[in-house]
């Protein structure tokens, strides 16, 4: 007995040493609505034995409660997950499984086909080296078909699957897969896919999928699984030059100082010269630490700690590199991006931007324009809706490391996050970097803002009132500045319809047109406190991300938010102007308070209550404010 339990646990040894050293290779399978995708995940689950006893009896009475091919196994029940799913026979979100064969590991995701989903579907394919794109055999290609090759083009996908599946409801028919591989080849001519593999198949019976199938003499090429084994994508990763984003430095004590990060690409051995990206300094590598020891060399995907011969500014975020092949840095980059977000992309607005390990903030400048995923033609934009996909200009608060997505998945691709609910609301693909001209500098000036405010005897600050239209800022501002003026300090008024005479007289009242309104006024308001006035700035400002903005563009302490609260009503009672009555009737449209939204101030320094003192008062208070914290000396 214990001989032969020696040799079941020597089996069982070599059989776990074998598993650990398969490759892993991502898909996804992707296509229109009721393609099979999630069907053939559960026959490659259930064909490779991956399914336990009790998994397959809860699938039968499953099937029984909510499948949709009569008596048969539903293995689509095996993946859609959810109980809406389920309901209603459909995906909706991305559902990710591990099965395994003789020759490889394999995790793949299923991603929704409806087009609402398509945000899904791209977060799917952002970690993953094949696509199984489905056709359903009797309907050949479809516009999801089309929208899902080309966002697995954009996102770097160049192993493709065209699985026409269904086959057995064309009685087999090798004219239909024929005339639908031929079809897909010119739509997908050029997207640069380096392999490309239509197998016909049927999901639900298992033709193709790991064994032949008997009608299916006719076709010569690889079942699914067999291409699946043997695809080479490896070498895409392996060959290209050395990269490491910087998680985290690891200094447990004050001998070790490591870096210690994922590999993105390429490979590092002891004594290899690497640099940091974005100082250029360089060293050669001491020394490759992991858990199960010290390494002679490392490649891409292992997850390693270097250290260094020599004592170099690095911190989390940097991009560890070749020293002979560097990547971009620069603080501009032009790049396509998906928005993923139920509000509108809106430029000039400022979203935190992550690419590796490094976060920034940042702006999209420009939509150079929006793509059809249908069409795949090029459309003027001024903002993005959910699942729009757009060519853009991207500006940064400081220069990072990036290569083209193109050449590095890994330091090519960055999200962008909402910077008020830090929900991610982007997805982008580095195009090209964007540099300024180099003959451009900051020009060092010897009389500074805080010598010029001294000067006035004041502080120089922004006073940014914010309320409806009709809640009484400008009366409010005109008393302070003339308050202000009375005591011999230097002030000066952004009104709202004043400068819309002027510098943004080109400006409507869209979304879009209102962030980049706010930006202008603020830039402006900034160079007003460089001069050492007070600068009192009276806008509706309805966004919180663009009163965000002017407040980081100045110092601490050199803005103060100043909330004019009136409620609508009462606002609207007063109308002034008539503009309520005309937003009304529908004459005037995205009109704040009506048809667009006001954000209300979370914390603003000075809450003024309209209601309930008259403007003079409240004037007083913001003056004495700014008394009481020495902004009038």
């Amino acid at each position: 007995m214990d001989a032969l339990a020696t040799l079941d646990v020597e089996a069982f040894t070599d059989y776990l040493a074998r598993h650990e050293r398969k490759s892993l290779l991502r898909f996804l399978t992707c296509g229109s609505v009721d393609d099979g995708k999630s069907t053939l995940i559960g026959r490659l689950l259930y064909d490779t034995k991956l399914l336990f006893e009790d998994q397959l009896k809860s699938l039968e009475r499953d099937s029984r409660k909510h499948g949709t091919v009569g008596e048969d196994i539903d293995f689509a029940l095996l993946v859609d997950g959810l109980e809406a799913e389920r309901e209603q026979g459909i995906t909706i979100d991305v559902a990710y499984r591990f099965f395994a064969t003789d020759r490889r590991k394999f995790i793949v995701a299923d991603t929704p086909g409806h087009e609402q989903y398509t945000r899904n579907m791209a977060t799917g394919a952002s970690s993953s080296d094949l696509a199984v794109i489905l056709v359903d055999a009797r309907h050949g290609i479809l516009t999801q078909t089309r929208r899902h090759s080309f966002i697995v083009s954009l996102l770097g996908i160049r192993h493709v699957v065209l699985a026409v599946n269904k086959i057995d409801l064309v009685d087999y028919s090798r004219e239909v897969f024929d005339r639908i591989v031929a079809e897909y080849r010119e739509f997908a001519a050029g997207f640069g896919f380096t392999t490309f593999q239509p197998i016909p198949l049927s999901a639900r019976f298992g033709d193709n999928v790991l064994d032949r199938g008997p009608k299916l003499g006719w076709y010569e090429g690889p079942t699914l699984v067999e291409h699946l084994e043997t695809v080479n994508v490896e070498d895409d990763l392996l060959g290209r030059p050395f990269r490491l984003p910087v998680q985290w430095v690891n200094r447990p004590n004050l001998d070790f100082r490591g870096f210690a990060g994922t590999i993105a690409t390429g490979r590092i051995r002891p004594g290899d010269r690497i640099a940091v990206a974005k100082s250029g300094r360089t060293s050669t590598v001491r020394a490759i630490v992991t858990y199960d020891g010290d390494k002679d060399e490392a490649v891409a995907g292992e997850a390693v700690t270097l250290t260094l011969n020599d004592e170099i500014d690095i911190s989390r975020g940097d991009v560890l590199t070749s020293a002979e092949s560097r990547p971009e840095v620069s603080d501009q980059f032009a790049a396509h991006l998906i928005w993923m977000s139920d509000d509108q992309l809106l430029p000039g607005r400022q979203y935190s931007i992550k690419l590796g390990t490094k976060t920034v903030s940042g702006q999209v400048t420009e939509i150079k324009h929006k793509i059809d995923v249908n069409s795949f033609q090029k459309l003027a934009a001024k903002t993005l809706s959910l699942n729009e996909v757009a060519q853009v200009n991207v500006a940064l608060s400081e220069p990072i490391a990036f290569d083209a997505y193109a050449d590095n998945k890994d330091t090519g691709a960055f999200i962008v996050i909402d910077r008020l609910s830090n929900l991610t609301v982007g997805a982008g693909m580095v195009d090209f970097g964007l540099r300024r001209a180099s003959n451009i500098h900051w020009q060092a000036l010897d009389v500074t803002k805080e010598s010029r405010a001294s000067m006035k005897g004041q502080k120089a600050a922004i006073v940014w009132f914010t309320g409806l239209s009709g809640s009484g800022k400008s009366t409010i501002a005109n008393l302070v500045e003339k308050k202000l003026h009375s005591l011999g300090r230097h002030t000066y008024i952004l009104d709202g319809d004043n400068v819309r005479h002027g510098l943004n007289k080109d400006l409507g009242f869209t979304d879009a047109d209102r962030v980049e309104n706010i930006r202008r006024v603020a830039e402006t308001a900034k160079l007003f406190v460089d001069a050492g006035l007070i600068v009192l700035v009276s806008f509706i400002s309805p966004f919180r991300s663009e009163r965000r903005l002017a407040r980081d563009l100045v110092g601490e302490g050199e803005f103060i938010e100043v909330f004019v609260d009136t409620p609508l009503e009462v606002a609207e009672s007063r109308d002034p102007k008539g503009l309520y009555k005309k937003a009304r009737e529908g004459k005037i449209a995205n009109f704040t308070g009506i048809s667009s939204p006001y954000e209300v101030p979370e914390n603003p320094e000075i809450r003024l209550d309209t209601t309930s003192a008259s403007a003079e008062e409240m004037a007083e208070r913001i003056v004495a404010y700014l008394d009481s914290n020495d902004y009038v000396i």
